[in-house]
Parts: C-alpha cells; sequence; structure tokens
C-alpha cells in the first residue's frame, strides 16, 4: 500500500492553517498597498523659497492635500543648481512618499554639469509634465529694438556690442540667449548675475541691453512701465499675453522654449501610486482654485501621461545638449 499520500489529522490542520497564513498575508498586502498614501508625501523643490517654482509646488500641495486625504508637503533642498535636492529624490526609497517637482534646469543640467550623479532620465520615475510657460525677452523702455527684428539688425551692425544679462550660467535665461544667437546669427556679449531680480535691475539701468524672464520675475517692472516686451519664448503665443508676439513669427521657426515643471519621484516607484499622484497632479493644476492663477502668470496647465512627460523630457535633453555642445557652455563660461 502506498502511504505517500497519506496525511495524519494533525497535518492536514497545518496544511489549512499555513494556506490560510498566506492568503490572509497576500490579503494583508494587497490592503496595505490600497491605502497609500498612509503617510505624509513630500515634494521636495531643488530651490529656494519664494521663487515661482517654490509658489506652484506649494499650491499643488495644498489641492493634493485635499483630494488625497493626506499631508503633502513641500520641502525646500537648494543648492547645486538644483543638484542637491535632485539627488536627494534620486537616492530615496521609492515608495511614493518622496517626489521631485522638476524644473526645466534638469534637462540642461544632463549637458551642462560633468559627472552627474544620477542620471537625468533612467534615476526617476516620471509622473507628469504638470504646467510650462514662455519667458519674456525683455529691454528697457527707451532702448531702440522695439521687436526681434530691431534686435537681431542692431546685433548685426555691431557685433558683441549688445548684451543680455541671465539669473546665472546655465540657467534658462542664459541658454535661451545663446539659442536666439545660433538661429539669428548674432552675437551678443551674455552677463551672468545671481538671480533675477538684480538683472532687471540693470536693465532699467541701461547696464545691460536684453534680458529673459519669466512673468512673475518681471512682473513689477512691467506694471511700472519701465520695460518693454519685443517676444515671447514659446512657438505659439500665449493667452495671457496675447498681445505679444513670439520669437517664431519674426522669421525664426525652430524656436520654441518653454520653462517648465514636472514631477518625478526615485525610478522603481509603484505602478499603483504613479497612476494616482498622476491623476491627482493633473486635477490639482486643474482645479478651479488654482487654475485661473496659473493663468494669470502665464502658466499653461499641462497634465500629461508619465511616458509622454517621459519622451518630452528627452527631448528637452536633446534640444539642450546640440546648444550647450554648439556655443560651447561651460559653467565657467
Amino acid at each position: 500500500m502506498n502511504t505517500a499520500h497519506i496525511q495524519s489529522p494533525g497535518t492536514s490542520r497545518r496544511v489549512i492553517l499555513q494556506g490560510l497564513a498566506g492568503g490572509l498575508a497576500a490579503l494583508s498586502i494587497g490592503v496595505h498597498a490600497e491605502e497609500y498614501p498612509s503617510r505624509v508625501i513630500k515634494i521636495v523643490v531643488p530651490y529656494p523659497p519664494g521663487a515661482i517654482n517654490d509658489v506652484l509646488a506649494r499650491a499643488i500641495a495644498d489641492q493634493l492635500t485635499q483630494s488625497l486625504k493626506q499631508s503633502v508637503i513641500v520641502e525646500n533642498r537648494a543648492g547645486g543648481n538644483t543638484l542637491i535636492g535632485t539627488q536627494a529624490v534620486a537616492t530615496a526609497k521609492p515608495d511614493g512618499y518622496t517626489l521631485l517637482q522638476m524644473p526645466a534646469a534638469h534637462a540642461i543640467n544632463a549637458s551642462l554639469v560633468p559627472n552627474l550623479p544620477y542620471d537625468s532620465v533612467k534615476s526617476f520615475t516620471p509622473i507628469t509634465l504638470a504646467a510650462s510657460a514662455p519667458f519674456l525677452l525683455l529691454t528697457r523702455k527707451d532702448a531702440p529694438a522695439r521687436n526681434i527684428r530691431d534686435l537681431v539688425r542692431l546685433a548685426k551692425e555691431k557685433p558683441g556690442h549688445y548684451s543680455f544679462g541671465s539669473s546665472g550660467t546655465g540657467g534658462n535665461a542664459h541658454l535661451m540667449g545663446e539659442l536666439l544667437q545660433s538661429v539669428a546669427g548674432i552675437k551678443m556679449l551674455h552677463v551672468p548675475y545671481k538671480g533675477t531680480a538684480p538683472v532687471i535691475n540693470d536693465l532699467i539701468g541701461g547696464q545691460v541691453d536684453y534680458t529673459f524672464s519669466t512673468y512673475s520675475g518681471a512682473a513689477s517692472a512691467l506694471k511700472a512701465d519701465r520695460v518693454r516686451v519685443l517676444a515671447i519664448t514659446s512657438a505659439e503665443r500665449s493667452p495671457a499675453f496675447k498681445d505679444y508676439p513670439t520669437i517664431a513669427e519674426a522669421g525664426y521657426p525652430s524656436y520654441d522654449i518653454e520653462g517648465w515643471w514636472a514631477f518625478a519621484g526615485p525610478a522603481g516607484m509603484p505602478a499603483a501610486a504613479v497612476e494616482l499622484l498622476n491623476k491627482a497632479i493633473i486635477e490639482a493644476v486643474k482645479a478651479p482654485g488654482l487654475a485661473p492663477r496659473l493663468a494669470m502668470e502665464g502658466i499653461r496647465v499641462r497634465g500629461t501621461t508619465p511616458k509622454q512627460f517621459e519622451t518630452f523630457l528627452v527631448r528637452e535633453i536633446d534640444t539642450w545638449r546640440k546648444v550647450i555642445k554648439e556655443r560651447g557652455i561651460t559653467l565657467d563660461s
């Protein structure tokens, strides 16, 4: 008689109990996964408090706190041209509780900064491109240039004579100026500053001739009628700035650049958390309490899928890689 398959009552009970334990454990894991988020979510902003990046992140965090029924806080980790905060997220546990508000500078740093401590794409889980906004190309109110064609004509008449200020070497404003020189075939002098405010002050005072700025950075000077907008940097006119032409309209159709704000987490985040956060962040930026405020600042709500954002990021990195290589830009330039 083959006794290999005969089990004692005790053995049967153990098998049943083990099966129940396994089932309960699986159920427990499932319930735990469904509880996300069960604690505070942190959004790391790689800039100091007060700037548009910080203001936008806090507004979105407030909306997420309401929709997710869980506290969402903002932590400013500035320094290293956004590297400090970005690296902190890249090395965080990929559980959905540490997020990065990824700025446009992230795409620039991929080629500008040597030996990055992370991979600009592979070290992160894309969530969504939340919003974008064109920069304004500004000059002082009494400057001879009244549009892009004037700027190009004057710059070609006196190569290297005219200057443009930026909020720092390698930043958005600097690279936008380099790209304009490239597509228009002109030469201007780049003057880096530490922040937007001193650039605007020197623009008004005549120490520099042009600069690129977000609307929020130039709002006070615009309202005081101290500066003139020559154009905006997006390919299409902004609903918030309908009277401002684009650089593309002046005969440079490839010029299509915006500042942008996206959200990502460390590589390897759970798909369910990514899906939930994607939906919640898109709802946040489109919320009636926030969307009109963003529109007044010239900020366009985007809201993409994770894959769409990843494709966008790769394209941005490629755009700036070409500009940085062609113009020979380094952090010391």
